[in-house]
C-alpha cells in the first residue's frame, strides 16, 4: 500500500482529538525531563556554594557584624566576692584571670572587694572568653581602666580621676511624722540621717522623746561631679535639735585626736554607753519582773526591748571587744560586747550579724553590728538590749554616765573659731548668699 498523504491528513483530522491528546503527553514528558535535569544542576551548584569554605567565613564575617561581638558586663560585688570568683563566673580562663591581676597596681587587695561597687567588662561571650576592657573601682574618685591592644594583645593601663567638688548642704525641717520621714522628704542621704540620729542617740530616745512639731537644723559634705551628680556624702558640720522649745546644737571639730560632735561648751557629745542602740524603735518591754510572752510565767526581764522592722540596722552602744556572737538559745542569734572592766552589752534575737563581726574583734560606738531580727524565743522582730554592770544586770534607760571628753585650752580656742565660722555659714545658707 503506497503512503498517501492526502490520506494521512484525513485520518488526523478525523482523530484529531486523539493526536493532540498524544502530543500534549510528549511535549509534558519532555519538559518534565528538561526541569528536573535543569534543577539537579542547580542543586548541586547550591551545594557546591555552600561548603564553599570562603562562602562560609563571608557569611561568619556578615553575622558578626550585624551581632555585637562583645558583651559589655556591670558586676556589683556581692558580699564575700573575689575578683578570681567574679571572673571565673563569666568563664574568664586562669590565664586571663592572671594577666588581669598583673596588670593592676599590685598595691590593691584584689580578694577584698568592697561590697555593691561595680566592676566593668568588656569580654567576647564566644570562643576565646578574652577581655577586651576592664574598668576597676580603686576610690569613689579613682578607677584603673585596662584595655587590650588588638596588635600586642596586652592590656594597656589607664588610671582614670573624677573630679568632685565639695559643697555644703543647710536643712531644715519640722517634724510632723518621724525625723527620718520629714529628712527624707526634704532629700536628705539616708546615711546622714543615720549618722544624725547616731549623734544623738547618746542623749534622746527618738521613740519618746520627739514630739510633734520639733524641728531640726542639719549642715553637711556633699561631693559633686561636673554634671552635679552627688558621689558621696561627707560630714555632718553642723547639727541642732529643737525639742519642746529647747535648742540642742552640736558643731563638729576636725583636730586630729579629738574629731567629735562638742555642744556649744566644747563638751563631746559622747558618752560610755549610748542610750539607745537602734533607731526608729518603740519601747516595747521594760526591764523589770514581767510574764514571760512565751514562757508564760513571771520572771525578772533583764533587759529593755526595742521593738522595731526586720533587718534595721543595730548599734555598739559603745567602744569594745566582742567576746560573742553565736547562738544563744532562747536569745536567738546574740553578741555580747565587753567595753570595760565595768560594763558589757548584750543584744539578742538578732536575725543575722554584721560583715567581720566575730569573737575578738574591736567595735567602735555607733559601728552597725548586726540587724534586728525574731530569732529565739520571741513573738516579734525587736531587740534585746542588756547592760551588765560588774556582772549583774541594769537597767540602760536610767544608766547614768559622766560625757566624754572636754576641750581645754588651745583647742577651746581652735574650737570656738571653728564654731564662729560655721555659726556665719549656716546665716549664709539660710539667706541664700552662699
Amino acid at each position: 500500500m503506497i503512503f498517501n498523504s492526502n490520506n494521512f491528513k484525513k485520518i488526523i483530522k478525523k482523530n484529531s482529538e486523539i493526536t493532540f491528546l498524544f502530543l500534549l503527553i510528549f511535549i509534558t514528558i519532555i519538559s518534565t525531563k528538561i526541569y528536573n535535569d535543569k534543577k539537579k544542576t542547580i542543586n548541586e551548584n547550591y551545594k557546591n556554594v555552600i561548603n564553599n569554605i570562603y562562602f562560609q567565613k563571608s557569611i561568619n564575617h556578615i553575622f558578626n557584624n550585624l551581632s555585637p561581638k562583645y558583651k559589655n558586663i556591670d558586676h556589683r560585688v556581692s558580699k564575700g566576692e573575689s575578683l578570681h570568683k567574679i571572673l571565673q563566673s563569666y568563664f574568664v580562663s586562669k590565664d586571663e584571670i592572671i594577666e588581669i591581676k598583673k596588670s593592676l597596681d599590685e598595691n590593691y587587695n584584689l580578694n577584698n572587694l568592697k561590697t555593691n561597687q561595680t566592676i566593668k567588662l568588656t569580654i567576647n561571650p564566644f570562643g576565646d572568653k578574652k577581655i577586651a576592657s576592664f574598668l576597676f573601682p580603686v576610690s569613689i574618685t579613682k578607677q584603673i581602666q585596662l584595655t587590650r591592644n588588638s596588635k600586642t594583645g596586652l592590656f594597656e593601663k589607664k588610671i582614670i580621676i573624677t573630679n568632685l567638688t565639695k559643697k555644703i548642704i543647710f536643712k531644715e525641717g519640722k517634724i510632723l511624722k518621724s525625723l527620718y520621714r520629714t529628712a527624707i522628704d526634704l532629700k536628705v542621704q539616708p546615711n546622714i540621717i543615720i549618722e544624725f540620729a547616731r549623734i544623738y542617740g547618746f542623749q534622746v530616745d527618738f521613740q519618746r522623746d520627739l514630739r510633734k512639731n520639733d524641728n531640726f537644723q542639719i549642715m553637711y559634705e556633699i561631693f559633686e561631679d561636673d554634671e552635679n551628680k552627688i558621689y558621696e556624702t561627707g560630714n555632718i558640720i553642723f547639727a541642732n535639735l529643737k525639742l519642746s522649745g529647747i535648742n540642742n546644737s552640736f558643731y563638729y571639730f576636725d583636730k586630729k585626736g579629738s574629731e567629735d560632735y562638742y555642744d556649744q561648751n566644747g563638751k563631746s557629745v559622747k558618752k560610755a554607753l549610748m542610750k539607745t542602740p537602734i533607731n526608729g524603735a518603740r519601747l516595747s518591754s521594760a526591764y523589770g519582773l514581767r510574764k514571760h510572752p512565751i514562757d508564760g510565767y513571771n520572771k525578772l526581764h533583764k533587759g529593755t526591748d526595742f521593738a522595731a522592722p526586720l533587718g534595721t540596722p543595730i548599734m555598739a552602744s559603745g567602744n569594745g571587744k566582742v567576746i560573742r556572737a553565736k547562738w544563744c538559745g532562747g536569745g536567738g542569734n546574740c553578741i555580747k560586747i565587753k567595753h570595760n572592766t565595768t560594763y558589757s552589752t548584750v543584744y539578742a534575737h538578732m536575725k543575722n550579724f554584721a560583715g567581720g563581726i566575730k569573737v575578738g574583734i574591736r567595735v567602735k560606738q555607733g559601728q552597725i553590728i548586726g540587724y534586728v531580727g525574731s530569732t529565739g524565743k520571741s513573738t516579734g522582730p525587736h531587740l534585746h538590749y542588756e547592760v551588765i554592770k560588774n556582772g549583774k544586770s541594769i537597767n540602760s534607760q536610767k544608766l547614768k554616765l559622766p560625757s566624754g571628753k572636754i576641750l581645754k585650752n588651745k583647742e577651746r580656742k581652735l574650737f570656738e573659731v571653728k564654731k564662729i565660722k560655721i555659726d556665719v555659714l549656716k546665716s549664709e545658707l539660710i539667706m541664700g548668699l552662699n
